[in-house]
């Protein structure tokens, strides 16, 4: 005789499951979400900063499943103080034996865990600025053709010991449109602003932009006039140029695009001066740039947090130095354990209200209306940062205030259900055999009014899981060490800049919030007592 019972489903209800199991995006939701869930229940070993396994000096220890201290790895002459395995594993007293093995999770860092930054050494980068040089000058031009208050004017009068002083005509070649130019503007005549191109006497190749302003007609003649001069080719943008450096000690460019604008002729100069700002100095430089010259300065980025997804650390780390994976991972376990839990909380209360109300009717479905209404006007935000400023924060207890406002919608459709259940005909059979209300109750009628409750239920769990982000969000959820996806959110409201604190929250919140809404649409067609037709 067989002790466990056999669960034995109605012809309905496995019409119902099988029509379930034939909606593909349905199943195939329901198939991931479970694995998604289960993947997070054994997150342990997954995501780790304690070992999976040792064996040390002949003893086998299961550590992230025992609270081991020192002394119980290392002898009584060690002290009984909370292990760092990552170091206890680098030190004499493991490496000194070559028996000893330890097997870390495939992400040997625990959601609560900060970062050793000088781990990700080989991730600094040296910033690398490259501003090439606009030749810009300008001078005042004497009637006589001598130059006056020269300003930025080297590069246009090479070999020049003294420009202010030096005649324009003995450097620059100036043709007749030029002087016409000149000329009625040192008559007083009006002249709209003119640009030329000229090119210098002793320099092949050498050629200028002179822009002359415009000028209004003046009685009295100017004593000078006002000349640009600008290079004549398209000045180089500045480049920003990002350096890292291997093991090996090689600096290699990481913006690859940006390195290829560089000149062959210069990149050994601006990799010398990369390599010296790993040394921790921020050296500068003026160095030759193609026609003319360029500023170099260099700065040293040490690694800060948050950081970018590194090798190791796949999801990148968010502004407290913890690895962003592990708190994704941890932090679904926590999202799917309340979802589910409150749920449940729900469809159980709002089960038994809602029945209640509507089997029985009368004063007692009044009254129960009346009382839920007032409930339901409570202000849930200011109850919950109330109750949070008085007794803290904690899973429990927010689990508890979130459960007694969330049975609401429940109640209403059971309600419903219930006053339409009660004046059938079972229902009356039941009342005349003498059974009592509770029977009645959970016996005959609740069988046959859980279409609504089945199908809210995948509704019910996003809903749970969107609040509980939000009040991460908000910071009046779980505790600040609990890993939270809301919590990374808020994160990502500070540091707008770090993408991955944007990016796999809300990909892990989007997915899990997808997935339930697919199942809950198959749920709903599987249970719509309507017969599909085809219109012919």
């Amino acid at each position: 005789m067989s002790v466990i019972p056999t669960i034995r489903l109605s012809p309905l209800t496995r019409k119902r499951l099988q029509h379930f199991l034939r909606i593909r995006r349905a199943r195939v939701a329901l198939v991931l979400l479970a694995a998604l869930f289960a993947v997070s229940l054994v997150s342990e070993l997954l995501c780790n900063s304690r070992p999976l396994y040792m064996r040390v000096n002949g003893k086998r220890y299961l550590p992230f499943l025992q609270n081991l201290t020192l002394r119980d790895l290392a002898g009584e002459g060690a002290d009984a103080t909370r292990v760092n395995y990552h170091a206890f594993t680098a030190s004499p007293a493991f490496t000194g034996n070559s028996r000893n093995r330890v097997l870390w999770a495939p992400v040997p860092y625990s959601p609560g865990d900060v970062v050793n930054a000088a781990t990700l050494s080989a991730y600094r980068t040296v910033r690398v600025s490259v501003v090439p040089e606009t030749r810009v000058g300008r001078f005042n031009l004497l009637p006589d053709g001598t130059v006056i208050r020269a300003e930025g004017c080297a590069p246009f009068f090479p070999g020049a010991a003294r420009i202010d002083g030096a005649r324009l005509d003995a450097h620059w070649t100036l043709p007749a449109d030029v002087r016409a130019s000149l000329a009625a503007r040192f008559a007083g005549r009006a002249a709209p602003a003119q640009t030329f191109t000229l090119t210098h006497n002793a320099e092949p190749g050498l050629d200028a932009r002179v822009t002359l302003p415009e000028t209004a007609g003046a009685a009295v003649p100017p004593a000078s006039a006002r000349l640009m001069f600008r290079q004549t080719s398209t000045p180089d943008l500045p480049l920003q140029l990002r350096f890292r450096r291997d093991t090996a000690g090689v600096v290699y460019p990481v913006t690859g695009r940006a390195w290829a604008r560089i000149p062959a002729a210069h990149r050994p100069e601006i990799l010398k001066l990369a390599a010296e700002a790993f040394a921790g100095t921020a050296p500068s430089a003026r160095i030759a740039w193609k026609d003319r010259r360029a500023e170099v300065a260099c700065a040293l980025s040490e690694i800060a947090w948050p950081c970018p997804p590194v090798r190791g650390h796949w999801m990148g780390i968010d502004a407290a130095g913890r690895d962003v994976l592990s708190r994704v991972l941890y932090g679904m376990r926590t999202a799917m354990v309340f979802g589910l839990l409150l749920a449940l909380w729900a469809m159980v209360f709002g089960v038994v209200i809602g029945s209640v109300q509507g089997y029985f009717g009368g004063w007692v479905d009044i009254m129960g209306q009346r009382l839920t209404e007032i409930w339901s006007a409570l202000p849930f935000l200011y109850v919950m940062i109330f109750i949070g400023s008085a007794l803290g924060r904690s899973f429990l207890l927010l689990l508890i205030c979130y459960s007694l406002f969330n049975w609401i919608g429940i109640s209403y459709y059971m309600r419903a259900e219930f006053l339409r259940l009660r004046s059938r005909t079972f229902v009356e059979a039941a009342r005349c055999q003498g059974l009592s209300a509770p029977r009645i109750i959970f016996n005959h009628i609740l069988p046959n009014a859980l279409t609504p409750l089945i199908t809210l239920f995948p509704f019910s769990l996003i809903g749970a899981i969107g609040s509980l982000a939000a009040l991460d969000f908000l910071g009046f959820g779980m505790p600040p060490l609990t890993p939270s996806w809301g919590e990374l959110l808020q994160q990502a409201q500070q540091f707008r800049w770090a993408w991955w604190l944007i990016l796999f929250p809300s990909l892990a919140l989007f997915s899990v919030m997808l997935l339930s809404v697919l199942i809950g649409e198959g749920l709903r067609d599987a249970f719509d007592p309507r017969q599909q037709t085809k219109m012919e």
